[in-house]
């Protein structure tokens, strides 16, 4: 059974839509319901998700030129792989903006330490119980989150150019 139908069976009050193309399976899921569905898809052994291979997320501030409104404006993207399987799945996670903020999957996999702290530095969106959510590419007087759409690309940040 692939994996997007385990998930399917086991949570399909928690997923929102799924889709797959081309062997990308991916399933859009409530936020409340992260930790668990990631938990599941780390510790069923015919899945065993061994590798979180990416987190980022995605601004859908101005989505097709501002032509599609999406109910919310941020999502988070994991890409998760079975070294054992050789198989993988997407999740996606809506974001408000009034309040972007996900769980932590730290205690999971150690590798979303850093992924979760480059989301953060990069779109602002908050990760529940990361032990260290701190800056990671910029660095600690930068104002602002520089992959955000709405980000002013001409904005002079402290501690960068002539002191006039």
């Amino acid at each position: 059974m692939k994996p997007l139908q385990r998930v399917q069976e086991q949570f399909s009050a928690d997923i929102i839509e799924t889709h797959a193309f081309r062997g990308d399976e991916t399933a859009i899921i409530r936020p409340s319901s992260l930790l668990a569905i990631a938990k599941f898809l780390k510790e069923t052994p015919e899945l065993d998700f061994n590798f979180l291979m990416d987190l980022t997320a995605v601004d859908y501030l101005f989505y097709a030129g501002g032509r599609i409104q999406k109910e919310f404006r941020f999502e988070v993207v994991y890409h998760f792989f079975s070294l054992k399987h050789n198989h993988r799945i997407r999740l996606k996670v809506p974001v408000d903006e009034k309040s972007p903020e996900v769980d932590t999957l730290c205690n999971l996999w150690a590798s979303a330490n850093w992924y979760e702290r480059e989301v953060w530095d990069m779109y602002g969106i908050k990760f529940k119980g990361h032990p260290d959510l701190r800056r990671i590419l910029m660095y600690e007087e930068f104002v602002g989150h520089a992959l955000r759409k709405d980000y002013p690309v001409n904005k002079r940040q402290p501690l960068i150019g002539p002191q006039n």
